[in-house]
């Protein structure tokens, strides 16, 4: 048998109106959007969930849950091309060499050269191979990328592909449950 801390620790995947997954939510948070009316059962016919027991009440709540009132579907932006979300992008380490130490930001093809200020041409570099590339291309300074440089992936992948039961990665615009 589980504790109260045990089975309140568990975790609730939220859904969209639109059956678009947003979030991943505690227990308590759960019970209270089915309580309130705010949330239903997506399997409305299952007998799998988690028992959480009132005085007066056994209430079952599933795996997964879907907004049933609130419009949380907000649009998704690509976040600009600045130091704080390359570096996120390229998880704190050196695009050439792995370094986490002494970051800054190179461009792939060089601004003479032509290059812009894009997601698909701005990666996180250390000093050492940022000066050691210079003003050349990675081809001409005989260096290659550890990545390719792309745009960031939208939250909806992203929190799909790491909690999805199902191989296909489903479209959608993600919200955030704490607004609603």
């Amino acid at each position: 048998m589980t504790s109260v801390t045990d089975g309140l620790s568990r975790s609730v995947v939220v859904f969209s109106k639109n059956y678009l997954p947003l979030s991943r939510v505690n227990m308590k948070r759960a019970v209270t959007l089915l309580v309130t009316g705010k949330a239903e059962p997506l399997d409305w016919l299952s007998d799998q969930g988690y028992p959480v027991h009132s005085p007066s009440l056994v209430l079952l709540v599933p795996e997964q849950i879907r907004l049933t009132k609130a419009n949380c579907d907000r649009v998704w932006k690509v976040p600009p091309v600045n130091r704080r979300e390359v570096l996120r992008r390229d998880k704190h380490r050196c695009q050439y060499c792995g370094s986490p130490k002494r970051l800054t930001l190179d461009h792939v093809i060089p601004r003479s050269k032509g290059g812009n200020h894009r997601w698909d041409n701005v990666v996180t570099a250390c000093q050492q191979c940022n000066s050691r590339k210079g003003d050349r291309t990675p081809e001409q300074a005989g260096m290659t990328l550890l990545t390719q440089p792309k745009a960031p992936m939208h939250p909806t992948v992203a929190f799909a592909e790491q909690f999805w039961r199902f191989p296909a990665r489903p479209p959608g615009i993600i919200g955030d449950i704490r607004s609603c």
